[in-house]
């Protein structure tokens, strides 16, 4: 499910909504948000794997824990962190949190994610999924104007059989997933 175009924010009111959020490393309860996505992931890296935070926002956190596990992770922002050049590289893995909700092209980000995963590479995103007992027209996610494109389970199986990779769901709301392999 995705938001109309015409229902889309400008970039710039984006921008303007995303600096509203007060997310910073030294919140605790941002942490410990975000540890449902951390913990789970750095469990499955081997030590010393090289990453990409993609979409790490105006006060990147996400990185700075990955990296107290050992695990060096660079930032990437559409509109915090712009440099495209990160975007090239390859790495054993990509953490997305909060993020694949406001992709207008969906299809093209998950491509680029395959083709930035190193064999064996690991997917991490974390996102409110909606459950089938859920009613979207009550639910609380799509009340964010920023975001445009909605999960359910069946779409992140779809997207893990799309691109073969692997899925495990250690939290309702974060999917990892594993490119196969050669």
């Amino acid at each position: 499910m995705h938001l109309a175009r015409t229902q889309r924010l400008s970039p710039e009111r984006e921008v303007a909504h995303y600096h509203t959020h007060q997310n910073s490393p030294d919140d605790h309860r941002y942490r410990a948000f975000l540890s449902q996505l951390a913990a789970p992931l750095s469990a499955r890296l081997p030590l010393g794997a090289v990453g990409l935070d993609f979409g790490s926002g105006p006060g990147p956190t996400l990185s700075v824990m990955l990296a107290e596990h050992g695990f060096h992770t660079q930032n990437y922002d559409p509109f915090f962190s712009p440099d495209s050049l990160l975007l090239e590289r390859a790495y054993d893995f990509v953490s997305c949190s909060e993020t694949v909700e406001h992709f207008f092209n969906p299809g093209d980000e998950f491509r680029r994610f395959n083709r930035m995963l190193r064999p064996g590479g690991w997917l991490g995103i974390m996102t409110a999924v909606l459950r089938a007992d859920e009613d979207f027209t009550t639910w609380h996610y799509p009340r964010d104007p920023t975001h445009v494109v909605f999960y359910r389970p069946q779409s992140l199986e779809w997207i893990a059989g799309r691109y073969g990779w692997t899925l495990e769901r250690p939290h309702v709301n974060v999917a990892l997933f594993q490119q196969r392999a050669p």
